[in-house]
């Protein structure tokens, strides 16, 4: 009798899979790891790598930080929430309930691989600025910066998670992710540094969602004017408070199988009980 694996292969051999399947989709691979790099660039030729005069860092040094943040958010928050949504319209979140995997190992390797290519968008979006445009990384900072992203990236995981949860389908995971993280990265100081003609109200919404509290302490930790090792122990719980919340419900309201598919399967039944 063949020794049953652990759950850390099961775990190891999930996220394995979860990251071929990514790499797999052009699309989403194109989306999450180089699209947030063709907007630097792009930011960097428009404005080019000169000083911004309020903040003290060049465009550079400011826009490849913020970028990376984006970057994350979209591989953890805006993927596994598409993927997980269509998968399950699919219906093959109902065929691995149906197996013998833990569902919470095959919810582990999702949530894992996503975190692993946020680092990896992360990681080439700070050596292309690093390499080509003299971004520079400081010691004093690097360690409130790599928690401010782990913290950051297992937040917008689980919130991936919850909309995946309450949405109905595939095509409004996209809708809702698409519609939420592009303004909010407007109004959080992602594609535009923030100023003080901001108005007091924008600045609220900001504030009150997760994204401005990864994207803030994260570019800080990059700029040389920052005073100290860079902690921002108040967005870091801000962000942990949205996390364990954003799971807690993603667990009360995850759905194994699409209503909008058992809808269509009823439907399909009553019809055919009609014509009988």
């Amino acid at each position: 009798m063949s020794e049953r694996p652990s759950t850390f292969s099961l775990l190891l051999s999930q996220t394995k899979y979860q990251n071929k399947i990514f790499f797999r989709n052009p699309i989403a691979a194109f989306f999450t790891l180089f699209f947030p790099l063709m907007i630097f660039l792009v930011f960097s030729l428009v404005f080019g790598n000169e000083e911004i005069p309020y903040l003290g860092v060049t465009t550079a040094q400011y826009y490849a930080p913020a970028m990376a943040v984006f970057a994350a958010v979209s591989a953890t928050y805006t993927n596994l929430a598409v993927a997980t949504a269509y998968q399950r319209d699919q219906g093959i979140l109902k065929r691995i309930r149906g197996t013998p995997l833990p569902p919470a190992v095959y919810m582990g390797g999702k949530i894992v691989s996503a975190i692993m290519i946020a680092t990896m968008s992360v990681l080439i979006m700070m050596t292309i600025g690093v390499v080509f445009y003299g971004v520079q990384i400081f010691a004093a900072t690097l360690l409130s910066a790599v928690v401010t992203f782990v913290i950051g990236v297992a937040s917008f995981a689980a919130l991936g998670l919850l909309i995946a949860a309450v949405v109905s389908s595939g095509e409004a995971a996209t809708a809702v992710t698409n519609a939420t993280l592009l303004p909010l990265a407007f109004f959080s100081g992602v594609f535009i540094p923030p100023t003080e003609a901001m108005p007091a109200w924008l600045d609220a919404v900001a504030n009150f969602f997760p994204l401005k509290h990864f994207a803030e302490p994260f570019v800080a930790a990059f700029n040389p004017l920052t005073v100290g090792a860079g902690w921002d122990w108040a967005s870091l719980g801000y962000m942990t408070f949205w996390g364990v919340i954003a799971g807690a419900l993603a667990i009360r309201f995850f759905k194994w199988e699409s209503p909008v598919g058992r809808g269509g399967r009823s439907k399909r039944r009553k019809k055919g009980a009609a014509v009988a």
